[in-house]
């Protein structure tokens, strides 16, 4: 499989340096107008009533900032926060564990939310809504639940995939928010940011071209921002610049409309192999030699953004931009949406 580098998740070893570059509260979050603004109403009304946040489900793409809110509201809430995620909790009793060890106004982030095991989902149902919830003690037709009493406090769920979670579960919260991909203009503002915080000195060149290639994901601009200062150490001065940053991001198989090295092995298979398609997602994962989840989650959201795939019920099929980033010519019937002339290769 290949390791591709346009990734949004968030491995073990980038936790550090992500956390570095945190903003610490909402005056210093770039980007997510609308939502700022929400939860900034949200959090200012739960302070003046001195009560806990209603819950809040935070949904969107890898990389926009979900985890970095959650730990916002607790530093504007001026609480506690305990972190967690739904692969981690495989038995009602690991969350019956943590609710239980709570205290007052604590928040509760729980990545991944809809992966979570259904019986904890389940036990979460009363805990949101009533505070409480029941201890079974025992086996079989002797068990007995015993009900016990929470302190109140806030969930922050986070999910890429609204979508699987259940109904009653989403009904639960009192605000949900949905984080879409940044502007190329505030990518270049996280950047500069971020560069500051690093002592990186680069120039609007460098800035632009970052803020051109990172898919609209905060992540990804940082990662971006740190492999091109380590070119720039090793092959400079140290000073980034659009040369520099064009040179850097060579290397790493990024090229100028932000395709990795993942996303033009799916416009190449889907133009090459299956004529444009449509075709099926399991086949076209197959082609590329990548898991149906690294194809959908990975890369398919930003290749039906920027306007290079279409999804239908039939499959996916390459529009005539997806033709001609490939240097090659679309056949009449190809979709045009969103065909520009600007971007050919």
């Amino acid at each position: 499989m290949a390791e591709e580098f346009l990734s949004s998740e968030l491995t073990p070893e980038e936790s550090t340096a992500e956390q570095a570059l945190r903003p610490n509260d909402l005056s210093e979050f770039i980007g997510q107008g609308r939502v700022r603004d929400q939860v900034s109403l949200l959090l200012r009304a739960a302070r003046e009533r001195k009560t806990p946040a209603d819950h809040i489900l935070l949904s969107g793409p890898p990389g926009l900032g979900k985890t970095t809110l959650a730990m916002i509201v607790a530093k504007e809430m001026g609480s506690p926060i305990r972190v967690t995620s739904g692969p981690a909790i495989t038995h009602a009793g690991d969350l019956a564990s943590i609710l239980s060890s709570l205290v007052e106004g604590e928040i509760l982030f729980l990545d991944e939310i809809h992966r979570m095991a259904r019986p904890a989902e389940e036990l979460l149902y009363m805990a949101m809504e009533d505070f409480r919830v029941d201890v079974i003690v025992g086996k079989g037709p002797g068990a007995t639940a015993i009900p016990l009493s929470l302190p109140h406090f806030t969930l922050v769920g986070a999910t890429t995939r609204a979508g699987l979670l259940p109904a009653p579960l989403r009904d639960r919260f009192g605000f949900t928010a949905h984080l879409d991909f940044y502007e190329p203009e505030e990518i270049e503002s996280i950047v500069r940011r971020s560069a500051n915080l690093l002592s990186v000195e680069i120039d609007s060149e460098g800035v632009a071209e970052l803020g051109k290639r990172s898919r609209g994901t905060p992540r990804i601009a940082n990662r971006l921002l740190r492999r091109v200062r380590d070119y720039a150490q090793v092959h400079g001065d140290g000073r980034v610049t659009g040369e520099v940053t064009v040179k850097a991001l060579d290397i790493y198989e990024v090229d100028q409309m932000g395709l990795d090295r993942l996303d033009k092995s799916i416009l190449k298979a889907l133009v090459e192999q299956f004529g444009g398609g449509p075709v099926g997602l399991n086949t076209l994962a197959m082609a590329v030699g990548e898991e149906r989840e690294t194809v959908e989650s990975m890369a398919e959201p930003y290749l039906v953004r920027s306007g290079f795939m279409v999804r239908s019920p039939r499959g996916r099929t390459a529009t005539a931009l997806a033709w001609r980033h490939l240097g090659k010519n679309p056949p009449p019937e190809t979709p045009a949406l969103f065909d520009s002339p600007t971007i050919e290769k």
